[in-house]
């Protein structure tokens, strides 16, 4: 009887050869069509693969060839770059478990494997895919998350724009909602840029805000006073009636601050 390490050397021989007989399988069974690009790719990663399980084989329990870990995290990493769903990777595995699992047990016959040496050929291959499975997922996650972080700060740049309007003037819009992200990028990147453009006074508008409570206000005026000590008058525009009525309810009290329609109504006024 030919032990394990003889098939880890046929694998490891023939990893090309049988890696296109193992994707030809694999194919027949999706019910969606595959481009001759995916084809020829899944050739070279199933023959990496086949590498991969001839070196496990001979590696201690629950080891996993380092190669494959990165090769899953770059599919991973890949899907959500392409902004791909996850479940496009996802729904291949069941068909590429069955396959395998047959090829497997082709293997035995052929070489005669103890059903013992069997079994652990078939824990290693789905232990390798269960692996690789959890590093693409989490590495989609991870890119999946960098880019909706580094998306949502762009937007928080392009939705806080300080616009300077004339020579010691300028107006702040404020579009979407106010949350304490939103919030803390204005305290923090926004603020410190507001006396760099020498203003006198800066017009806060509202009119584009979706809603205002009592945790935002706070930090409104927390501006407001940063910007009064630093000699910076702040007028507020665009309150419309039913924020107005919402900011009361909150227990928010405007009347300290000179509030205005529109900013072409309190430029008109700044000109009196």
């Amino acid at each position: 009887m030919k032990t394990t390490l003889t098939v880890a050397h046929y694998l490891k021989e023939n990893a090309e050869l049988l890696a296109n007989k193992i994707v030809d399988d694999i194919i027949k069974k999706f019910s969606f069509q595959v481009s001759d690009e995916d084809i020829n790719q899944a050739i070279k990663v199933y023959a990496e693969f086949l590498s991969f399980l001839s070196e496990s084989i001979d590696c201690e329990e629950g080891s996993v060839p380092e190669k494959l870990l990165q090769w899953s995290r770059e599919n991973g990493e890949n899907a959500a770059a392409k902004h791909n769903r996850i479940s496009e990777i996802l729904i291949r595995y069941p068909d590429t478990r069955m396959v395998f699992a047959d090829f497997i047990l082709n293997i035995s016959v052929e070489f005669g494997l103890s059903k013992e040496d069997v079994i652990l050929i078939l824990k290693r291959v789905h232990h390798m895919l269960d692996l690789s499975l959890n590093e693409t997922v989490l590495a989609f996650e991870r890119k999946s998350e960098e880019i909706l972080e580094r998306t949502k700060k762009e937007l928080r740049e392009l939705s806080t724009p300080v616009v300077p309007i004339e020579d010691g003037l300028a107006v702040l819009p404020l579009i979407g909602t106010i949350d304490s992200d939103r919030t803390e990028h204005l305290l923090n990147n926004v603020l410190p840029k507001i006396p760099e453009l020498q203003v006198d006074c800066l017009i806060m508008d509202f009119s584009g805000i979706v809603n205002i409570d009592s945790e935002v206000a706070s930090h409104i005026f927390n501006i407001y006073r940063v910007l009064g000590l630093l000699g910076i008058e702040v007028l507020v525009t665009g309150l419309r009636p039913e924020l107005a009525i919402n900011a009361v309810s909150e227990g928010i009290n405007f009347s300290s601050i000179k509030t205005y329609a529109n900013v072409k109504q309190a430029i008109h006024a700044l000109k009196k």
